[in-house]
C-alpha cells in the first residue's frame, strides 16, 4: 500500500487529539487515522477526514465534534470529507491499537492473517481478555460493520475484532 503523507498543524494536533471516535471513545480521530490533513489557512482551521468505510454513520458526528472542539479553541472550522485514497486500518497508530486492545477490541491483523481468521482457517485473533489465540469467529459482523464478533474458547468471553481494511 502506498502511504499518503498526512499533514497536521502543530497547533491543531492537540485539539484534534481530544476528539474521539463516537463508536470507540478510547480512540482519538488522530489515532484512528481518519484525519488526513489539518491546516490553518487565512485564520480558518481546515480539516480533511476520510471515513473508515463508505457510508460510515459516525462521520457526521465526527465532523460536528471537530467543529465544536476547534470553535472552543478559538478557531473557525471547515471540515471536508474525502474519499480517496480509501481509509486503511494501516492508518491506525500503534497507540490506537493498544487503546483498542485495552478497550476490549482486538486490533486489526495484517491482510493475509485477517482473511484466514475471517474464513475460519486459523486461530490468530488474540482474546482481549485472556490473550489466548484459541478463539473463533461467531459472526462476520460485530457491534458495527467494521468489526467481527469473536469468542474465546478458553475464557468463553465474547469480543469484537476490528477487521483489516487495506
Amino acid at each position: 500500500m502506498v502511504e499518503e503523507k498526512v499533514h497536521i498543524s502543530e497547533k491543531l494536533a492537540p485539539i484534534l487529539k481530544q476528539v474521539s471516535d463516537p463508536e470507540i471513545p478510547v480512540l482519538s480521530i488522530i489515532d484512528l487515522g481518519v484525519v488526513r490533513s489539518a491546516e490553518i489557512k487565512n485564520g480558518v482551521a481546515e480539516v480533511k477526514i476520510t471515513p473508515t468505510y463508505s457510508g460510515c454513520p459516525a462521520m457526521d458526528v465526527i465532523g460536528d465534534d471537530i467543529k465544536t472542539a476547534l470553535l472552543e479553541a478559538g478557531y473557525q472550522a471547515k471540515v471536508d470529507l474525502i474519499l480517496a485514497p480509501a481509509w486503511s486500518t494501516d492508518w491506525i497508530t500503534e497507540e490506537g491499537k493498544i487503546a483498542l486492545e485495552k478497550y476490549g477490541i482486538a486490533a486489526p491483523l495484517e491482510a493475509s492473517a485477517d482473511k484466514k481468521a475471517l474464513l475460519g482457517e486459523t486461530n490468530v485473533v488474540k482474546c482481549t481478555n485472556c490473550q489466548s489465540k484459541n478463539t473463533q469467529m461467531v459472526s462476520q459482523f460485530g457491534s458495527t460493520a467494521c468489526k467481527a464478533l469473536f469468542k474465546c474458547n478458553d475464557c468463553q468471553e465474547p469480543f469484537d475484532y476490528f477487521k483489516c481494511l487495506i
